[in-house]
């Protein structure tokens, strides 16, 4: 069943195939509460609004058409459930946010000196997106961390391709500003 498509897995979950569905969840588990957590800051936050993402997206199976990528209607939905998380102001607190550096690295990685310049570069960075508005925050994070195309994070947050484009140029040169403002270029 790992070998099918997200569409064919979607086929098969509408025919009441939970196994079709897990796989799906498999998949798209760790990039969706990776993304929920950027937005967030929140690690326990972001699972909570990964798991209310996948029962709204077992409930609209039946509505859902294969007009994109699979992963564009999922990232719609976890950002407009991260959307209203962050407006209704649920938020826990910044207990086990992903870093940049997990994100990008995994697991394995440098020891010792670099391992703690890197930590420290990533705590700045951390802080420095959570500065950025959430509508700069989002395009950052799917484009730099989720690899998305410009299309795709048009579709997802729903605008045009120029305006993602517009809003990663200025988010960058907030988020610089941020950096340099609390002195982390000068790591």
């Amino acid at each position: 069943m790992q070998n099918l498509s997200d569409w064919e897995l979607v086929t098969q979950a509408r025919g009441g195939d939970i196994a079709a569905f897990e796989v799906l969840v498999q998949r798209y588990q760790e990039p969706v509460v990776r993304f929920c957590s950027r937005m967030t800051g929140s690690r326990e936050d972001a699972e909570d609004i990964a798991q209310e993402s996948f029962v709204r997206l077992y409930h609209t199976l039946h509505r859902v058409k294969p007009k994109a990528k699979f992963s564009t209607y999922l990232f719609t939905i976890a950002r407009n459930r991260t959307l209203n998380h962050l407006r209704d102001g649920k938020s826990r607190g910044h207990d086990k946010a992903v870093s940049l550096e997990e994100t990008r690295l995994g697991a394995g990685g440098p020891s010792g000196a670099q391992s703690a310049r890197r930590n420290e570069i990533t705590a700045f960075v951390d802080r420095a997106l959570e500065r950025l508005s959430p509508d700069h925050r989002e395009v950052i994070v799917l484009r730099e961390l989720q690899g998305m195309d410009y299309e795709s994070i048009a579709a997802i947050v729903g605008c045009r391709p120029g305006t993602v484009k517009s809003r990663l140029a200025r988010g960058r040169e907030q988020l610089r500003q941020h950096l340099l403002e609390m002195g982390a270029l000068d790591l």
